[in-house]
């Protein structure tokens, strides 16, 4: 049996989980390239971070809203260190505890606290629905800040008369070095990238960012609007994206088990298997599939095979070949082509699927499916 994502090559931008989102996609065939988009600084020095802690001590809140389970875990840790933990436990715990999902509600329960309200969708605004729903005049709601910033969620809680307390545990940075991330980003331009996991808001704003620096947006957006296939973990997520009209594929559970499920279906769905020369043949990122069994290609024939697929069934002229081959980087002639076109045979492991039409070019001989026509004739 195929593995799902053999052939594929998948670029992960995550800084957090990206061995474990890695490994995950390896386990399914695919080829990873590793660019993270940002990292993680975490504020357990933060004179700001100190301050809300001991204003909380001073004030208790009434309400306590935990949006991710390493922050929540790092603002405690922080207390921790500054001997303050046991107080600052003690002064949450009689508060309303909510969390936005699974990680956060498990962090808040592993310190101790009582098992918080989470929203069944994971999502700040289902959290931030059931809040308003009640009477908020004069409660003071302290809201674990997840990497950046959350000032629509907290102007919505003030315009309802409640006191906000911002909790600053870590913040999003461009990455120390970037050279990771632009051989990521000229290698999603050049077409080279099958699909993009991002796993947070802040990477796919950063690797925008970084392509506008870098003068090649316009090639960025093109590449991720048609061939390659960009897939999110959330919506939260796609926001920047759907704002340049990016599409992608969102799992329904967001989790990154979830994301890698949907790539296994997506990304296969994106490529018909081809009824050719008495086999069945798939055409996938760095190789083909020729009944059921995974055939590495060669950049070369890679290129030749994805010219031909374009329109199965039709001849293909060597010179056509030629210049495809030259677009990709590779110097060649139509006696060049012929010697790539034998490499590609044997790559397939099947003559035949590749046609050579006496005098015109090369095609792959569609057959019939069922007792349909062929749709293309020599």
């Amino acid at each position: 049996m195929t593995d799902e994502l053999a052939g594929y090559t998948v670029a992960v931008t995550a800084a957090r989980r990206a061995d474990e989102l890695g490994t995950l996609l390896e386990n399914r065939g695919a080829r990873v390239v590793h660019g993270p988009a940002l990292r993680i600084l975490p504020l357990s020095d933060d004179a700001e971070l100190r301050r809300v802690s001991l204003r909380c001590l001073d004030a208790p809140p009434d309400v306590v809203v935990a949006t991710t389970g390493i922050g929540f875990r790092g603002w405690i840790e922080a207390a921790d260190g500054w001997g303050i933990g046991g107080e600052l436990l003690d002064a949450l715990r009689p508060a309303q505890l909510l969390a936005r999902g699974p990680k956060a509600r498990g962090a808040v329960r592993a310190a101790g606290l009582p098992d918080p309200w989470s929203p069944a969708s994971e999502s700040s605004a289902e959290l931030l629905s059931h809040l308003l729903e009640q009477e908020l005049a004069g409660v003071r709601i302290a809201v674990q800040l997840h990497g950046q910033p959350l000032p629509d969620f907290a102007d919505a809680l003030r315009c309802a008369g409640a006191e906000v307390v911002e909790v600053p545990v870590y913040r999003w940075a461009a990455p120390a070095d970037t050279t990771a991330l632009e051989n990521l980003l000229r290698s999603v331009c050049a077409r080279e990238i099958d699909a993009v996991t991002f796993t947070s808001a802040p990477a796919a704003a950063g690797l925008l960012s970084l392509a506008a620096r870098l003068r090649c947006e316009e090639e960025l957006l093109a590449a991720l609007r048609g061939p390659v296939l960009v897939a999110c973990v959330g919506p939260v997520t796609h926001a920047p994206l759907a704002d340049h009209d990016v599409p992608a594929v969102i799992p329904r559970r967001f989790r990154l088990g979830a994301l890698v499920r949907s790539l296994c279906v997506a990304l296969p769905d994106r490529a018909p298997t081809l009824p050719v020369g008495g086999r069945e043949l798939q055409v996938r990122g760095h190789a083909a599939v020729v009944d059921g069994v995974v055939r590495p290609l060669s950049p070369q024939g890679r290129t030749l095979l994805g010219v031909l697929a374009e329109r199965p069934g039709r001849v293909v002229s060597r010179r056509d070949l030629a210049e495809a081959l030259r677009r990709s980087g590779s110097p060649a002639d139509e006696h060049a082509v012929e010697q790539a076109v034998a490499r590609l045979r044997a790559a397939l492991g099947a003559a035949q699927l590749v046609q050579t039409v006496i005098k015109r070019g090369y095609r792959l001989p569609l057959e019939p499916m069922g007792g349909a026509p062929r749709c293309a004739q020599p």
